[in-house]
Parts: structure tokens; sequence; C-alpha cells
């Protein structure tokens, strides 16, 4: 991989909103709605940047009925899986709330 490139993608997690988004698809597959409650903002917010983590290659996509849910997209970028080894875990906003508890993707 270009320097140039791993720059690029680096950018993408200087954003704290991102670096979170990453942090929780580093825990599991999530639906729009659960990061949207996960993180206290407006669906338009998170849909534009997950728009800009998945243009940038680091989140896949998977439309089942209304909703979208999302995964990381880093096989092939192995320096991304060890800077999310480095970071806080979610694991704890994840278990604290559920999709399904909220009737919001099911």
């Amino acid at each position: 991989m270009e320097i140039e490139r791993m720059a690029d993608i680096l950018k993408l997690l200087g954003d704290k909103t991102r670096l979170t988004i990453m942090a929780l698809l580093y825990e599991k597959e999530l639906c729009v709605c659960e990061i949207v409650d996960f993180l206290k903002t407006s669906q338009p917010n998170i849909s534009q940047h997950m728009r800009k983590l998945k243009n940038g290659g680091l989140v896949k996509e998977a439309k089942r009925g209304q909703w979208v849910y999302y995964s990381l997209d880093i096989e092939d970028k192995p320096f991304i899986r060890e800077i999310l080894r480095h970071v806080p875990s979610q694991k704890g906003m994840i278990q604290q709330a559920n999709c399904e508890d909220n009737d919001c993707c099911i």
C-alpha cells in the first residue's frame, strides 16, 4: 500500500466520531440505528460518516429490509486492525444497548 493511500485512511480515523464507529464495528456488525443510538446523534450525521468510511474502504454495508448493517472491511489493512486493538473497547456500550430492544431494525 502506498504511503499516500495509508495517510488518507489514517485521516479518516482522525475524526473522533469515525474512530468511535470503527471501534464499535471492531466489536460487531451494527445497524445504522444502533450506531445512531450509541453516539446520540442524528441518522443523517451517521450516514455522512459511514459514507466516508465506506468510500475509504474501511467498512462494508449489507442491506436487510429497510435497514443497513455495517461491518469492518479491513482484511487487507492489518495496520488498521492493529490500531483498533489499542483503541478503548466499546464492548460495554454495545452490551448496554441492543437494537432489537428498541424495535428499530427488526
